[in-house]
């Protein structure tokens, strides 16, 4: 776990810049809250407000970021209405949390937008139970929330704006599917029935903090696409719980909400959150959790029963979401895992196939974008390996013959780079060989992606060359030979049985 933070690769300091420019904008709006006369309610809505706006926006563009940034609020604020005006309407509050947690899941099948507004929605609901909302508090809510949005879009969009100098982030289109077959439409039953679980059992445990539980079973499910990535998410939030709970012994509760370090260990938390996001499903819990105890600090209101009842509902809405993936509609590791690695394999062949024709002189290919779009692919390809390989499992096998066919995939993609390295150089020059080395690799990839079991034949590659182009291509060719073995075992039994 502490390899995965302090090690994981931060190309273009990207996770730095994206937890440093948070910081400033969380902390500008809380400030712009403050002079604007919110109180300390309105100051905390504010600043999650802006947290979630500078978080949940994935788009690809920055065009569409601000589009969807712009729509936050117009999702947000009938939302935030009804939390309050039901807070007093417990049976027809539960039931709205409920819609509400349903729709913001199949709303995913709308892509990142749809992700986004769906995030924002649910959270905005959650934090109206957080902060016992109430319909007085309503226009101080709705101008905090106005305010923080705005302010955090001027420092991105403005002020700090640094993907306009990158390249269109490549996001990999969801799995194609109607009705019950389209994954997000399962995951919405799913979630919505576990949260269900998790707000009943969630009101037995504490009848003024039960929502935990319903926030724990929602993020549970967001970016997991299947019963083994749902079960691992659920461990690790429970493992960044309890530690965050530790620290929180240590160091929260001593506070008691003083103003000044808590500000700044606030700013830590918010940092922590965006810069291990994408490294560390637990280093993020753990940095959620103590910025939730740091908020009661100064609420007035953290003390160490607060702490025990968090984990219990933490621990409620993991079984929630558990019990969810398990007995209802469930989408098993292998089917997901199975289908982001031939998608991966596809592309690899794309890559290639760009490449080689930038080389042969075509201005119009563009082998970079589709690298940027094979590296999301493998992304998706290690969350969804992630139960099989994770420490806990007992299926050594299976472990093995996983962790193979990721390194083997890493070594397609360092192929590919360096691939796509020399065809950009513009002294490259075309070897005739390269059609031939093009055309093994696509019939390698045919091979994995599309003969039955028992017959993948994958040519042989030739012997390494000067030409750097035909090197990357032979070592691409080894390593598609090499993966036939464990992803088909002898008598066709899958990577990951279901």
């Amino acid at each position: 776990m502490l390899k995965r933070v302090f090690v994981a690769p931060d190309p273009g300091r990207a996770r730095l810049r994206f937890a440093a420019r948070a910081v400033l904008g969380v902390g500008l709006a809380v400030i712009v809250c403050g002079l604007a006369g919110h109180s300390l309610v309105g100051a905390v809505t504010g600043g999650l407000a802006a947290m979630l706006a500078l978080f949940t926006v994935t788009d690809t563009t920055v065009r569409d970021q601000m589009v969807t940034t712009a729509l936050l609020p117009a999702v947000g604020l009938p939302v935030l209405a009804a939390a309050a005006e039901l807070h007093d309407h417990p049976v027809a509050r539960d039931l709205t949390f409920l819609a509400v947690t349903g729709a913001g899941v199949y709303a995913r099948r709308w892509g990142p937008r749809g992700h986004s507004l769906g995030v924002f929605a649910f959270m905005t609901f959650f934090v109206a139970q957080f902060l016992h909302a109430t319909s007085g508090q309503l226009p101080e809510l709705y101008a905090a929330v106005v305010l923080s949005v705005l302010t955090a879009a001027a420092v991105r969009f403005g002020l700090w704006c640094y993907e306009r100098r990158l390249p269109p982030a490549a996001v990999p289109a969801p799995p194609a599917g109607t009705g019950l077959a389209r994954v997000t439409t399962r995951q919405a039953v799913q979630a919505t029935a576990g949260a269900g679980f998790a707000l009943v059992v969630g009101q037995l445990v504490s009848g003024q903090r039960w929502y935990w539980a319903v926030g724990a079973t929602w993020w549970i499910f967001v970016n997991t696409s299947s019963r083994g990535e749902t079960l691992v998410r659920g461990f690790r939030r429970i493992l960044g719980t309890v530690i965050g709970i530790g620290l929180g012994l240590l160091v929260a509760v001593p506070l008691d909400g003083a103003a000044l370090p808590t500000a700044v260990l606030l700013a830590g938390c918010v940092f922590g959150i965006f810069y291990t996001a994408a490294v560390s499903y637990t280093w993020m819990m753990l940095c959620v959790t103590l910025l939730a105890e740091l908020l009661y600090g100064l609420l007035g209101v953290l003390n160490p029963a607060l702490l025990a009842l968090r984990l219990a509902e933490t621990g409620v809405g993991a079984l929630g979401a558990a019990l969810a993936v398990i007995l209802i509609l469930p989408v098993t590791t292998h089917t997901t895992t199975d289908a982001w690695i031939q998608r991966a394999l596809r592309c690899v062949h794309v890559c290639t196939a760009e490449a080689a024709a930038r080389l042969a002189g075509s201005d119009g290919a563009d082998p970079a974008r589709r690298v940027g779009e094979l590296e999301q692919l493998l992304g998706r390809v290690r969350l969804s390996v992630a139960p099989l390989v994770h420490p806990l499992n007992p299926m050594l096998g299976r472990k093995r013959r996983a962790r193979r066919v990721l390194a083997l995939l890493d070594d397609c993609a360092r192929e590919i780079r360096g691939l796509v390295a020399v065809a950009a150089d513009p002294e490259a020059s075309h070897d005739a060989r390269l059609a031939a080395a093009c055309w093994r690799v696509e019939a390698a990839v045919e091979a994995l992606t599309g003969c039955p079991a028992g017959h993948v034949g994958v040519h042989p590659a030739e012997p390494p060359v000067a030409e750097p182009a035909l090197a990357h291509l032979h070592g691409l060719e080894r390593a598609l030979a090499e993966l036939a073995a464990p992803l088909r075992t002898p008598s066709g039994s899958p990577l990951i049985g279901a």
